[in-house]
């Protein structure tokens, strides 16, 4: 292979903060081809640290800096693990499609089109350097300078990949915050944020388990559903919004779980990780029943695909609808993502637009990121 097989690598942190997704992928004009990927573990400490800058805090420029490096560094070590992974020299990549590390996301949505604002860091200077290979990163900041939510993205890969001509499609991603992108056939006509994926569900079961995930639901689907704590989850204001929205863990974290459980009489934890399960599969149902689309099929990817708890509460609200992975149509749930920022930095070394401003609410179509060459 040389880099005339249009060869682009993907990499993806998100919001569990667990490990850096690196998919090696050839995008070719319309053709898509998943070839390699690698999770990258992320040390305890960086991980601490990112939750440590995830909220307001002393000294955050300067540990900020420090960290942007750290992660740019590592999304290199990442790269060139995935590239010995599948036997292929750097110089034959023709860039890295870097999502980096979320710190803040404050969207137009919530905090006004003139003071919206997303940061993600990982610095693509060094990413470039390690590597030798041009790094595209910031994919998100011109969607909102174009008043877009500046998320989700993934929505337009789905529709280039996942559509099928004549089918009615629901594509979900549970990463930490859930999403949804809807086509009609192969037209892409909505996708927004659901609300909380695996994000609550990986921070409670760690404060109470010590565990880094709820592995198969086990845990989760020994309790019972807690009604009234449901209740006032879904009534964050965040479930009435309609439009173009986008949310993180600023909006669903465990000071706002807390905050809820205070105001009810004690409730078991295994009940509360039940709960948070029902919160996940209601708010995604909803959003895909309410929509104005006659939905056929629903796919679904990310890391919720393997909580076969989780699965089977989505599906009994679908129902009669079929919940599936994406593993059905030919598209490996664990590493779409990933995938997504490879055919994202390909559009964008191209010149291509990689917004879809139906599903971020941008004025325009947007060429996204910024290019740092090798």
């Amino acid at each position: 292979m040389g880099a005339s097989d249009s060869l682009f690598v993907g990499l993806m942190s998100g919001t569990s903060v667990d490990a850096v997704d690196c998919a090696l992928a050839r995008c070719d004009g319309d053709d898509f081809e998943l070839i390699a990927t690698h999770e990258h573990a992320i040390p305890f400490g960086i991980r601490e640290q990112v939750a440590a800058l995830s909220h307001p805090g002393v000294d955050e420029i300067n540990r900020l800096g420090a960290l942007d490096r750290q992660l740019g560094q590592l999304f290199a070590e990442a790269t060139l693990a995935l590239l010995a992974t599948a036997q292929t020299k750097p110089g034959r990549v023709l860039a890295i499609g870097s999502h980096g590390q979320t710190i803040r996301h404050h969207p137009p949505s919530l905090a006004g089109a003139a003071r919206g604002f997303t940061l993600q860091i990982g610095d693509p200077g060094t990413i470039a350097e390690y590597t030798g290979i041009t790094t595209i990163a910031d994919f998100r900041g011109r969607d909102i300078a174009a008043g877009g939510e500046g998320a989700p993205l993934a929505p337009a890969f789905h529709a280039a990949v996942l559509a099928k001509t004549g089918i009615n499609r629901a594509v979900v991603n549970i990463g930490g915050i859930a999403n949804v992108t809807f086509l009609r056939g192969t037209e892409l006509v909505a996708g927004f944020d659901t609300g909380p994926g695996n994000t609550l569900l990986d921070h409670w079961i760690a404060q109470h388990r010590g565990k880094r995930c709820d592995l198969a639901g086990q845990w989760s689907s020994t309790g019972h559903i807690h009604e009234p704590l449901l209740t006032r989850l879904l009534s964050h204001p965040y479930f009435t919004r309609s439009g173009p929205r986008s949310t993180g863990k600023e909006a669903f974290n465990l000071p706002w779980l807390k905050a809820q459980l205070d105001i009810l009489e004690p409730i078991s934890t295994r009940d509360v990780q039940a709960t948070l399960v029902e919160l996940t599969s209601t708010s995604i149902a909803d959003a895909i029943r309410r929509f104005s689309l006659d939905v056929q099929e629903v796919y679904i990817c990310g890391g919720g695909v393997h909580n076969s708890h989780l699965m089977h509460r989505l599906a009994s609200h679908l129902a009669p609808l079929a919940v599936t992975s994406t593993a059905a149509i030919g598209m490996d749930p664990n590493w779409v993502e990933a995938a997504t920022f490879a055919w994202l930095a390909s559009r964008t070394l191209h010149g291509l637009t990689g917004n879809s401003p139906v599903v971020t609410g941008a004025s325009g179509p947007r060429i996204l990121g910024g290019i740092y060459r090798a």
